[in-house]
């Protein structure tokens, strides 16, 4: 089963397991996903950055220790943990090994290790938004679920976002997430469902605000 890996995380980490051996190697990070990780941690945090930490590293140690906490003294609202085509976290499911065998275990993968940190003031319909027209926009248009799925799924969050949300439509976003999941040719469909499912699955009291209300509470 040949295989050529050629992620620049992963081709990077060849001469320190050279210089040091595999077994050295091994004994870094957790057991089941040894060596070192990159995480790249933005958001409502002191100290945004570039971190080189063991896998299996807490999620929180990640948050409160590496990156300084919270800026500003703020409360956590979520984290998304790998990327924006991993599901979010709530604040009280953050204390989670960051490896690839531990985060499917709480609801979400490790991705690219691209942390971002939320306080309470982010409105997570917005996020949804924005990550939608993302995800809208870098879909290639081959296969139908993703196509189509991404542009349903933007034009709705588009409407609940603006004030326009009508009764139903949070179901209407979760059905649509369904049907896409585990359909596309490559995983960015799956990855625009799964944002939609963990927003919903852990905010959704924030997008049933925006359709009875007609508005946002929170200030961004």
């Amino acid at each position: 089963m040949p295989t050529i890996v050629n992620n620049v995380e992963t081709l990077s980490n060849v001469p320190y397991i050279m210089e040091i051996g595999g077994e050295a190697y091994s004994l870094i990070g957790s057991e089941e996903c040894p060596g070192p990780k990159l995480f790249s941690v933005s958001g409502h945090v002191e100290t945004p950055g570039v971190f080189e930490l063991p896998m299996g590293t807490s999620l929180k140690d990640i948050v409160y220790t590496h990156a300084g906490g919270m800026k500003n003294g703020g409360t956590l609202k979520a984290v998304i943990p790998g990327g924006i085509s991993t599901p979010v976290l709530p604040a009280d499911a953050i204390d989670c090994p960051m490896d690839f065998v531990a985060m499917p275990k709480v609801g979400s993968m490790l991705g690219s290790g691209a942390v971002i940190v939320m306080d309470e003031d982010v409105c997570m319909v917005k996020v949804t938004y924005r990550a939608l027209k993302f995800f809208e926009h870098e879909s290639c248009g081959k296969c139908v679920p993703c196509r189509e799925g991404t542009d349903w799924l933007r034009k709705i969050l588009q409407r609940v976002e603006s004030g326009q949300g009508r009764p139903g439509d949070v179901e209407l976003m979760s059905d649509i997430a369904d049907m896409m999941a585990g359909k596309t040719f490559c995983p960015l469909g799956d990855g625009a469902a799964g944002v939609v499912k963990g927003m919903i699955k852990y905010f959704k009291n924030e997008f049933d605000e925006h359709i009875r209300d007609g508005k946002c509470s929170l200030s961004s």
